[in-house]
């Protein structure tokens, strides 16, 4: 292989396009992921995502842009789960397996009652090598201001992921930023829909943020190990499936995957010399 080859998958337009929104993705997944890590609020972003699907046929049949779909049902999930679990005994993981299960059971059934040239596979595992620039636009958009509000607000957001008493007791308005977590939650799994889709997207939220936990120690540093992590990964997956004749989505979570074990092994390396120093 010569550096024309290379260089090839910059040379088409839509690989192009496909390296840009994998580079917006990244970025407010990462960051988000390392809030969603500490909280230990991966099942609600595998809930949120899958709870997207009605919400996107419904916005088909009746003709509105599909990512309004999607925006909309992922919010009525966020806030149903947090609605219901501040007010019942019954603990998180229990109700966002309720609301999960039922918003994805209500999507397959309506796709499956009626006829439309909407391709589930899209919607499921995303379709980052067929993006147009109204796409990248609103994720651009989306990307921005998820961005802004996590680094304008991040010792607030990981006082309240870390002690929740203590954010109480300080006066933040902890049901504030309990829904407005949730809200761009919600954004930022639409921005993934495209690149990802629903079955994927849990990965690009909580891989990053896992492995930056791995390997550093402070959280201002986690933030951006976390984003270098993610745009290395997706820029990565794209490329490579360029020439593996893989699908960019897959590719990307199974690099993230290979760093994950890879941080994993390093971190319990470490851990074996440190113990092996104490004994000396």
């Amino acid at each position: 292989m010569n550096w024309a080859d290379l260089i090839l998958p910059f040379q088409f337009i839509f690989m192009q396009k496909a390296f840009v929104m994998a580079i917006l993705v990244a970025v407010p997944t990462a960051l988000l992921s390392c809030f969603l890590v500490l909280k230990g609020w991966a099942l609600m972003g595998d809930a949120v995502s899958h709870a997207i699907l009605p919400g996107v046929v419904l916005a088909y049949i009746f003709g509105s842009p599909l990512i309004l779909g999607a925006l909309v049902a992922g919010m009525f999930c966020a806030m149903a789960t947090g609605f219901i679990t501040n007010h019942s005994r019954l603990k998180q993981d229990t109700v966002m397996g309720v609301v999960f299960s039922g918003m994805f059971g209500l999507g397959i059934v309506i796709y499956a009652s009626i006829e439309s040239d909407l391709h589930l596979d899209h919607i499921l595992f995303g379709h980052l090598l067929g993006v147009d620039r109204d796409e990248l636009m609103l994720t651009a958009v989306i990307a921005v201001a998820v961005c802004l509000v996590v680094l304008l607000k991040w010792k607030d957001l990981m006082l309240h992921s870390f002690d929740l008493p203590q954010a109480r007791t300080s006066g933040l308005p902890v049901q504030l930023i309990h829904y407005g977590l949730l809200t761009i939650l919600s954004l930022t799994i639409v921005a993934t829909l495209t690149a990802t889709g629903l079955i994927l997207a849990i990965g690009l939220l909580i891989a990053p943020g896992a492995i930056a936990f791995l390997m550093v120690r402070r959280f201002s540093t986690m933030l951006w190990v976390s984003v270098l992590i993610s745009i290395t990964a997706m820029t990565g997956g794209v490329y490579l499936s360029f020439f593996i004749n893989s699908a960019p989505a897959p590719t990307i979570i199974l690099i993230l995957t290979i760093m994950f074990m890879f941080a994993l092994a390093l971190r319990l390396w470490r851990i074996r010399q440190l113990a092996g120093i104490r004994r000396v």
